[in-house]
């Protein structure tokens, strides 16, 4: 009997993702941020949305056991890795710059009793060159900076999986989906300034290195519709940056404000115990608004946070509470 799973991983840059200098072109035109990516995924997807210019790399992970009596007889690896165009918008025209694809780097399968894990690593950079200096040798680099996911796949021999982002580039942002096609997980954080100084040759998965990716849950299907919407329209004008440690609100202090978590994690604590912690995408402090102008829990940062502070008016009081019920559930 063969038994198959998979995973994948979709690799995009979200709006205001960019930071000093890289930014300028984004600001005025000429490059563009990504659009999400669906929240589910169907045969024939990634193939549509890197025709669409929709992601940098996407990584999938397709691998199977064939199990007989019980016992594995035979395990193999399937999937692909893709990578994405660049579009500039000069005017007139439109130029795409096709990405450079690495060679996808599967590691020998840990064979268990009852199991097969299988590690695969897609990745790749732009096409266009973007001179900087970096951190080590050669102290300057023409080509840009090194993007990438390394997924785990573990398949056994009762018919279950399990999937783990075990490590990625800490930009741009990587969104998990599981063997259903169902968006699960996302990377928590983005670190612009440091992949663009330091992620490349040897510091990358086809030198010496990988990075630990840190992931969340994914929000809630109406958060991302919420959050869309939102930042589509640029009705948030306030942004603001947290670090480690720092708190954004406090159980029992007066609020009137909600806010979008940009990148970053969220601590939530209730009468001093954690509860949660929450990932970009999800909306928070609408429990204030609904119960009295009161917190009800302290957040605070667990890594460098960015937020945007949505004014309360631009949210009817029926989305905030589909929120909260969403919340709770």
């Amino acid at each position: 009997m063969r038994i198959e799973s998979s995973v994948t991983a979709i690799s995009w840059i979200p709006s205001d993702a960019i930071e000093g200098m890289p930014k300028l072109p984004f600001e005025i035109g000429v490059a563009r941020y990504d659009e999400p990516p669906p929240e589910h995924l169907e045969e024939g997807d990634l193939e549509r949305l890197r025709a669409e210019d929709r992601f940098r790399e996407a990584n999938r992970l397709t691998a199977w056991i064939d199990v007989e009596d019980g016992r594995i007889v035979g395990h193999g690896y399937e999937g692909t890795g893709l990578v994405g165009s660049t579009t500039f918008s000069l005017g007139i025209t439109d130029i795409t710059i096709p990405g450079v694809a690495f060679e996808v780097l599967r590691h020998e399968p840990e064979i268990e009793e009852h199991a097969v894990r299988f590690v695969q690593t897609v990745g790749g950079r732009a096409g266009f060159p973007a001179p900087r200096r970096v951190v080590g040798r050669p102290f300057v680099r023409i080509h840009s900076a090194t993007a990438w996911t390394t997924l785990a796949l573990t398949i056994r021999t009762d018919g279950t999986s399990e999937h783990q982002l075990t490590g990625a580039s800490t930009f741009p942002r990587h969104w998990i989906y599981d063997r259903d096609g169902n968006l699960v997980e996302k990377s928590g954080t983005i670190d612009f300034k440091t992949w663009y100084r330091e992620a490349h040759g040897e510091r990358t998965p086809w030198g010496d290195e990988e990075s630990d990716a840190f992931v969340t849950a994914a929000e809630s299907a109406l958060e991302r519709e919420m959050s869309r919407e939102l930042m589509a329209g640029k009705m948030i004008p306030e942004r603001r940056t947290l670090k480690p440690d720092e708190t954004l609100v406090e159980q029992g202090a007066p609020g009137d404000e909600l806010y979008l978590v940009l990148d970053g994690v969220l601590a939530v604590e209730v009468d001093g115990e954690a509860v949660a912690e929450i990932g970009p995408g999800a909306i928070v402090g609408e429990r204030a608004l609904l119960e009295g102008g009161t917190r009800t829990a302290t957040l605070s940062a667990r890594t460098r946070c960015r937020v945007a502070v949505i004014p309360a008016e631009l949210i009817d009081r029926q989305e905030l509470e589909s929120l909260a019920a969403t919340r709770r559930e």
